[in-house]
């Protein structure tokens, strides 16, 4: 088949480098343009641009701003692609592009339709409480991931892993899936979705991952794990930021939320609306993710200590 592939970060690479090692002709890959990246915001290319760059020579690299307009239906038609796969690409596909390749375009999406449709499905089905997720490979329709489901694989949510845990599975499930699709395109039974069972995975915002002690501690530590790697949890402690990498929800005496109720190489404990979290993993602004034995070697976090709760109003959830 002349495939045409479009994805932007590392969710998307498993599935390319699927495809490069495979058969199938791929003739070109779209991603997003390069963005400023690090502290010198340095134009920086994507994962899928950069393996593309030295693994993928025969194909067209296109990174446009749009693919609204007759131009950028005009470049897909040239290439006479018969599939698109799209997987975490960023762009909105319109009808004029979805109508070019002659088996329409396939979307790797990183949750079992139709539940978590949306830009962040991983982090919202950790943050949920979800024991079970997986991947789908869909027929992408006008809709918001809203298309007939061509394949899927499930897989558990262990209850200590984080989001980046589950993404970097499902990124070589969905690799994997891909090429199973594609080996049985001619005896698929596309399956639509019902509309009655979804829900939607909003896009992470920043301020989300600032930790509100009120809440329990069941809460806290499934957001913990859901904002890891990105934009990962957060509380105030003397006027700055540290960033919580880690913890988990002990036995502890009742305190006021937000309260260190203990402080050892073990962890930091604190009060929470209900149960006692202990934080296991932390960051001081400019530094690096350490143990909390080794954090506090550097800075103390007294019993008795209140970290800063959310003003009224502004709590994340």
């Amino acid at each position: 088949m002349n495939i045409v592939f479009a994805g932007t970060p590392e969710f998307a690479l498993p599935a390319l480098k699927a495809l490069a090692a495979s058969e199938h002709q791929l003739s070109a890959v779209y991603t997003q343009p390069d963005r400023p990246s690090g502290r010198g915001r340095k134009l920086t290319a994507s994962p899928i641009k950069a393996f593309a760059l030295d693994h993928c020579g025969a194909a067209e690299i296109h990174q446009p701003v749009s693919l609204r307009g007759e131009q950028a239906a005009e470049t897909l038609t040239a290439l006479k692609p018969d599939l698109m796969v799209v997987a975490a690409y960023g762009l909105i596909l319109p009808r004029s592009i979805l109508s070019v390749p002659t088996m329409g375009c396939w979307n790797i999406h990183g949750s079992l339709l139709p539940r978590w449709r949306g830009a962040a499905p991983i982090a919202r089905a950790v943050l949920a409480g979800d024991t079970r997720t997986g991947v789908c490979i869909m027929q992408m329709a006008a809709g918001l991931d809203t298309g007939d489901v061509l394949s899927r694989a499930a897989t558990p949510i262990g209850s200590a892993e984080t989001a980046g845990d589950v993404h970097d599975r499902l990124a070589t499930m969905g690799a994997e899936l891909l090429m199973q699709t594609l080996d049985n395109r001619h005896a698929l039974e596309p399956q639509p979705q019902n509309d009655d069972e979804a829900s939607y995975a909003s896009k992470l915002e920043k301020r989300e991952a600032d930790l509100d002690f009120r809440h329990s501690a069941e809460s806290i530590e499934r957001r913990i794990r859901a904002f890891n790697p990105w934009p990962v949890a957060r509380c105030k402690f003397n006027g700055q930021w540290l960033r919580i990498w880690a913890g988990e929800v002990v036995k502890g005496v009742a305190g006021t939320p937000g309260t260190v109720l203990a402080s050892s190489s073990k962890g930091i404990d604190v009060a929470t609306g209900d149960g006692t979290l202990r934080i296991t993993e932390i960051q001081r602004p400019g530094g690096k993710a350490l143990p909390v034995a080794d954090f506090l070697n550097a800075l103390e976090m007294p019993v008795g200590t209140q970290l800063v709760l959310p003003e009224a109003g502004q709590s994340p959830e």
